[in-house]
């Protein structure tokens, strides 16, 4: 009698869980309550589909999601890392985690969340190594000349990969020598593709707001002489796979593959730089040309200014002109 009060009590309280639904197993629920229930962009959800095959249905698949406990989660951490799973990404693919059991508890499928107080590794911060200016040289000129446009106009905007490759000459205003942000172009696998293409065009760029960048003449001498002799529609993409008008995106993968990481080495630059740290470059050079924080974050299209924030002090010789600054101000003090 005591055990149905309880029960009774628990019922009226709302906290009572039906013990037949944590029976489900990790991945039924996962893949088919979950991941659906999510509202998130389409890259989104093929990355957590991805994870979801990779990272955890191995391990937690077929797992009834009550007799998961801490330190069965525990045990996914160790053999994460001991396969060689930076601290970084486990950190990252916990969060996912995390989120599908907290689902649960809403649901009512379970009565804790198994991924409190995991004991993560730890993870150190990377230091940015920002390309200079003189670097840049070198890669531009080791660039192939069909994406020396391409590599020019990122430099100068800072635009992700999507946006860059999502261009037309109908964003680019030759009178008020602007650039707008309106588009972005994603790439998925077919597998995790909602319409089963790889390419995506998306009419709004990641952070959902059109931005505005004015840009130099130089830049727009050099995209009016690309879109005239490439005979390109106001339609057209700028930077297409060929070097034909109406032509399709440009796949990232084959770019790096075939021209960036070539073009990287003979140029001579002795550490890792991908194409997306051209934008880290840009808002670096331009905090380092004494740019104001809040104008770097708009152009950027940052959300937040912390985002914007890590890009101070991340040029080579920056510490060395802040010593500087430093001297100068102190033999006022003794001079």
């Amino acid at each position: 009698m005591r055990a149905a009060d309880r029960l009774d009590d628990a019922v009226s309280a709302n906290s009572w869980i039906d013990p037949v639904a944590g029976r489900i197993a990790f991945q039924d629920y996962a893949e088919n309550a979950w991941l659906p229930a999510r509202q998130i962009e389409v890259t989104t959800r093929a990355g957590y589909n991805s994870y979801l095959r990779t990272h955890f249905v191995p391990f937690f698949g077929p797992m009834p999601l009550a007799r998961i406990r801490p330190t069965t989660v525990q045990a996914w951490v160790t053999q994460a890392s001991d396969k060689g799973l930076s601290p970084r990404s486990i950190a990252k693919y916990h969060v996912m985690l995390h989120s599908i059991f907290a689902r649960a508890m809403l649901d009512r499928v379970i009565a804790f969340n198994p991924c409190e107080n995991t004991e993560l590794p730890k993870v150190v911060a990377k230091k940015y190594r920002i390309l200079t200016p003189e670097e840049f040289e070198t890669v531009i000129a080791s660039i192939p000349p069909r994406f020396k446009a391409l590599v020019l106009t990122d430099i100068e905007t800072g635009l992700r990969w999507g946006e860059l490759v999502a261009l037309r000459p109908r964003h680019v205003d030759f009178l008020r020598r602007t650039i707008t942000v309106s588009e972005t172009i994603v790439e998925v696998s077919k597998k995790d593709s909602p319409t089963g293409e790889r390419m995506i065009v998306k009419p709004y760029p990641k952070d959902d707001e059109p931005r505005t960048l004015h840009v130099s003449q130089d830049l727009l001498d050099t995209l009016a002489a690309r879109i005239a002799d490439l005979g390109l529609d106001r339609g057209h993409l700028l930077f297409p796979s060929r070097e034909v008008a109406g032509g399709i995106p440009l796949s990232r993968a084959n770019f790096n593959t075939r021209f960036w990481r070539p073009a990287i080495t003979a140029a001579g630059i002795d550490f890792p730089l991908r194409m997306h740290d051209l934008r880290h470059a840009h808002a670096s050079w331009l905090l380092a040309g004494g740019a104001d924080l809040k104008s770097v974050m708009e152009r950027m299209g940052h959300s937040q200014i912390m985002t914007t924030q890590k890009y101070l002090h991340t040029l080579p010789d920056a510490d060395k002109k802040a010593l500087a600054a430093f001297e100068s101000i102190r033999r006022r003090g003794s001079g």
